[in-house]
């Protein structure tokens, strides 16, 4: 009799090579790692990329700011060139400035035709709310009272202090 060859186990049917525990252990391990060291960078990354956001924020109000101030004061200069044109009545105490914000809003009536010079009054970004400071000129220029005559300049009722250091109130 010949003896029996034995043939190699094919290699399909061989368990597939798996990794050593040890070595999965490691990897997990080391994911760990990565993930608590990617998070610290990232929050780094965020905490920097907070007060940037923050900046540019009151940058974009202090424009709004001072358009609206620029928008309202051209209001109160239109109107007080029309009223010295006599293209309308005024109180005589008030020196051709409106009585208050609302008049430039309704509008004045021009022989037979309403004219307005203020679409709306704005919200002052500063604060929120579309409350202003007026000062009229028969006021201290320097107080923050309003006589209640006319209105002659807005200013906004902000406490804080712009980007360039002077306060919102002041400008």
């Amino acid at each position: 009799m010949k003896p029996v060859r034995r043939r190699p186990i094919a290699a399909s049917l061989v368990r597939p090579n798996r990794p050593n525990q040890n070595v999965r252990r490691r990897e997990r391990g080391l994911t760990l790692v990565e993930l608590i060291v990617t998070v610290a960078i990232l929050s780094i990354l965020a905490s920097a990329a907070v007060p940037i956001a923050r900046f540019q924020v009151k940058r974009q109000n202090e424009r709004q700011l001072r358009r609206d101030l620029w928008e309202m004061r051209d209001a109160i200069d239109h109107y007080k060139d029309a009223a010295d044109m006599h293209a309308f009545q005024t109180k005589v105490d008030s020196q051709n400035y409106p009585p208050d914000l609302e008049t430039l809003v309704n509008g004045v009536d021009v022989q037979g035709k309403k004219v307005k010079f203020l679409r709306k009054i704005p919200v002052d970004p500063m604060t929120g709310r579309a409350e202003w400071g007026l000062h009229s000129m028969q006021d201290d220029p320097t107080s923050d009272s309003y006589g209640g005559q006319s209105v002659f300049d807005v200013y906004s009722k902000s406490m804080g202090t712009g980007l360039d250091g002077t306060k919102y109130s002041t400008w």
